[in-house]
């Protein structure tokens, strides 16, 4: 049984007419409004029910409860301390200096007074308690900026390139990021009526269309990303639907291949399921980018498995059906044929930190940002401030990247003296290692529910641990790309990581290994259920080979494959597959 809409009716059912708890919700919501504005008017608890927890998502918010309190508020019999995460819907990353003052004055009135930058380019808050939701919510949309579909069975919100050496291609790519979001946005009025107080529309939901999703939306979660090469730092590959730039000889825009079937969400013990790369599909011209972004949503809002959640992303769609039958279909909907794929590079999925001059005399200056998290630590670095300082002076835009960072975008170069004192007052310039540098975690601990293990708080001291054998071996300037999360859905990306980690118990990771340096490979289980001290010890000797044995430009990964330290994955089912160091290389 799938979901109908009053514009399509070629539907093909899911795999079972059982649906799933939360494709009931869903379809009994009315459009995503469930009863979620009476739940914020009850006062005597800071929650709101079990099903408006799930379609509070499609909103941009997850309920979330600060997990470092729960044994003291157990003992004293008190009610877990529950707040809001929001996310914003920002595509490609974008925004104004007037937004981002305005973004932080709502970090320091209702949220944790940080700001932090997520893996999909944009801002989400924590700990907002229900009282100060719609105040802001509204203060969200007083910057014209929104939360709807950041979150939930939605397209969420679209990457674009950041690359600031080409400014046309990468304005091309934010146009289409925003112009995908835009067409794929939900209808429903809900997100109005509730938290802006819009009125309702007469006659009720049934005068509610959505003429993509349909009343139970997709299957699963959908992300679009479009990457302009050489820089795949928007991670291509991990993502349900990709456009990659293919560049004229003037530099502009010819056409885009098409990406489907990436994602990295798979739950331990479980090998049916796992992370993919995505497939190269054809190519399409730019004027039908849109049109074929909403013919492969379409495909999968009708083939996804609505039964099994674990099984519903779009990769499993194509592993079950087929690439060849799946592209059959979109091209049927589309009413075109796609293009075979053309010839295109990466060269890695970093960011370039520093200024860089973009092809117009502007200048653009990339900070890292240590896991995205924007805030003010008591004789330390005054982030937060610092990023307002800069608002308040810079007449161009930010950008976030897909690697947690920002870009300061667009300065006059008379205006970068200014920006570049007030980067180093406020402790934005940091000297990261090779390693750091290409380091990201998830929240995880203390607010995210799903957290098996610490993320964000932990890896900065596990890569300073490995800093110092990097040092020794003469590797601290080596970009090695590491990730951590603190369970297996994979947000920070790990399974495309040189180094992954991803969180098995307290303290306890698996550690895996090989991903490509540009994310056009996954990585394979080297060690599982490992601690701090295994995990150094077990990287040691692989970085002192390295540092040893590699040829001439030859990235970590790369080595550790070339020189039997890893089974290379190719994609699906193989990620489960000789897994372990390899047997030539264990005895040593």
């Amino acid at each position: 049984m799938a979901a109908t809409c009053k514009t399509c009716t070629d539907r093909i059912p899911s795999m079972s007419t059982e649906l799933s708890r939360n494709e009931r919700i869903k379809e009994a919501s009315g459009y995503l409004r469930g009863t979620l504005a009476e739940g914020l008017s009850e006062v005597a608890t800071g929650a709101i029910t079990e099903d408006d927890q799930q379609l509070v998502k499609f909103h941009g918010m997850y309920l979330q409860d600060d997990r470092d309190l729960r044994p003291e508020r157990t003992r004293k019999k008190l009610e877990k301390a529950f707040a809001f995460m929001i996310r914003l819907r920002m595509p490609g990353g974008v925004c104004t200096p007037d937004q981002w003052l305005r973004l932080d004055r709502i970090a320091r009135d209702y949220a944790n007074r940080t700001l932090r930058i997520t893996t999909r380019q944009t801002f989400q808050y924590h700990g907002v308690i229900k009282s100060n939701l719609k105040a802001t919510m509204q203060a969200i949309d007083a910057a014209l900026l929104d939360t709807l579909a950041a979150c939930g069975d939605v397209n969420r919100n679209v990457l674009a390139a950041t690359n600031p050496h080409q400014s046309r291609a990468h304005r091309a790519a934010h146009a289409l990021a925003k112009e995908i979001s835009d067409y794929l946005l939900p209808k429903t009025p809900a997100y109005r009526e509730i938290w802006l107080d819009g009125e309702k529309i007469a006659g009720g939901e049934e005068e509610v269309v959505e003429p993509i999703y349909g009343r139970t939306y997709l299957p699963r979660k959908f992300k679009i990303v479009v990457a302009v090469p050489p820089s795949n730092e928007v991670d291509v590959f991990a993502q349900d639907l990709g456009f990659i730039a293919i560049l004229d000889a003037a530099g502009e825009i010819a056409g885009y291949n098409v990406t489907v079937g990436g994602g990295m969400g798979m739950t331990h013990g479980e090998p049916e399921t796992f992370p993919r790369t995505a497939d190269v599909m054809g190519f399409c011209a730019p004027e039908d980018a849109v049109k074929v972004a909403e013919a492969v949503v379409s495909v999968q809002r009708d083939w996804g498995d609505r039964a099994n959640r674990k099984h519903a992303r779009l990769k499993y769609t194509i592993e079950d059906r087929g690439l060849a039958a799946f592209l059959a279909e979109v091209e049927r909907r589309l009413g075109k044929p796609l293009g075979a794929p053309r010839p295109f590079a990466f060269d890695g999925n970093g960011d370039r930190y520093g200024w860089t001059d973009g092809e117009d005399g502007l200048r653009h200056l990339t900070l890292f940002i240590e896991n995205g998290r924007l805030r003010d630590i008591p004789g330390g670095p005054s982030l937060l401030t610092g990023m307002r300082r800069i608002a308040e002076v810079h007449k161009g835009e930010f950008r976030l990247t897909a690697n947690q960072n920002v870009i300061i975008a667009n300065v006059a170069p008379g205006d970068a003296p200014a920006i570049e004192a007030l980067v180093r007052q406020h402790g934005l310039a940091m000297n990261a290692s090779g390693l750091r540098r290409n380091a990201m975690a998830c929240v995880a601990l203390p607010t995210c529910g799903l957290a098996l293990a610490e993320s964000e708080r932990y890896l900065p001291s596990l890569v300073a641990a490995l800093e110092e054998n990097l040092a020794r071996h003469g590797l601290a300037e080596d970009d090695i790309v590491i990730r951590m999360t603190g369970c297996p859905n994979g947000c920070a990306r790990p399974y495309l990581a040189e180094i992954g980690l991803v969180g098995k118990g307290p303290g306890r990771y698996n550690l895996y290994l090989g991903g490509a340096f540009d994310g056009s490979r996954m990585s394979k289980l080297y060690a599982e259920d490992v601690g701090h001290d295994d995990i150094v010890a077990a990287l040691d000797p692989l970085f002192a080979a390295y540092a040893w044995r590699r040829e001439p430009g030859e990235r970590f990964s790369a080595f550790l494959i070339r020189d039997g330290r890893v089974a290379a994955t190719t994609n699906g089912p193989d990620f489960h597959r000789n897994t372990g160091p390899l047997a030539s290389r264990a005895a040593e």
